[in-house]
């Protein structure tokens, strides 16, 4: 699954000269935390969101700079948190360092990107040109999606058993050498050779995740001593 399959494409954006007040009011009324700012042809230059805004009522409480810093001029981040918390327009607020994807993406590099830059939404983009947003709440939707889910999906037995055997073979912890599934109705049974409890519940929950299963059987037995190495 790839950030196209997912990603958001009606999306609220704003232009990087919209002053800021109007800003406040569009994320209310719209009941959205962040907007990308775009220019004339589409192209993303930034991200706005409602911490944005928020940095006007908590830069009240920042310390002024040491009396040398200021002589110098040197604190220059807390000259950018001014402008930021003053600024009358888009482009003061926003933030420009952004981590963007293409629509080829994983759902997996999104969330590598999601969770070690600690960001909510990461704006997908084509040479340059906004094409949707995946937030957290989009990869939530994919992560539980069952496997083989859309509307081309038949729930035939057939499928199904397909389906199973797919999921296992990308397990480490289940061999499809000793556990095999069978499937009528919609009804899964396993048979082989199986006797971790905890490998019973995660081949229950697998099996469940594909779409047309209804019910997990096992019929299964503890896997004799020589295969696990005992004398």
């Amino acid at each position: 699954m790839r950030a196209r399959d997912i990603m958001t494409t009606e999306l609220v954006t704003v232009p990087p000269d919209m002053p800021t007040d109007a800003l406040a009011t569009l994320m209310a009324d719209r009941h959205v935390s962040g907007a990308p700012v775009v220019d004339a042809d589409g192209r993303l230059v930034g991200l706005v969101t409602d911490g944005d805004l928020m940095r006007r009522l908590s830069a009240r409480e920042d310390k002024p700079a040491s009396f040398l810093a200021a002589l110098l001029g040197a604190n220059a981040a807390q000259a950018t948190s001014y402008a930021r918390a003053h600024g009358r327009r888009v482009r003061d607020l926003m933030s420009t360092d952004l981590a963007t994807v293409t629509e080829e993406a994983t759902v997996e590099e999104v969330a590598h990107i999601l969770e070690t830059r600690r960001i909510r939404r990461v704006p997908v983009v084509r040479d340059g040109v906004l094409v949707g947003v995946v937030s957290r709440a989009d990869l939530l939707r994919a992560v539980m999606a069952p496997v083989g889910c859309g509307a081309e999906a038949e729930a035939s037995d057939p499928r199904i058993r397909r389906a199973i055997y797919a999921a296992m073979a990308e397990q480490p912890w289940i061999s499809t050498r000793f556990v095999f599934p069978m499937v009528q109705d919609g009804v899964v049974s396993f048979h082989g050779f199986l006797g971790s409890q905890e490998a019973l519940r995660a081949l229950r929950v697998l099996a469940e995740g594909v779409v047309g299963v209804r019910e997990v059987r096992f019929e299964t037995t503890p896997p004799p001593r020589m295969m696990l190495g005992v004398p």
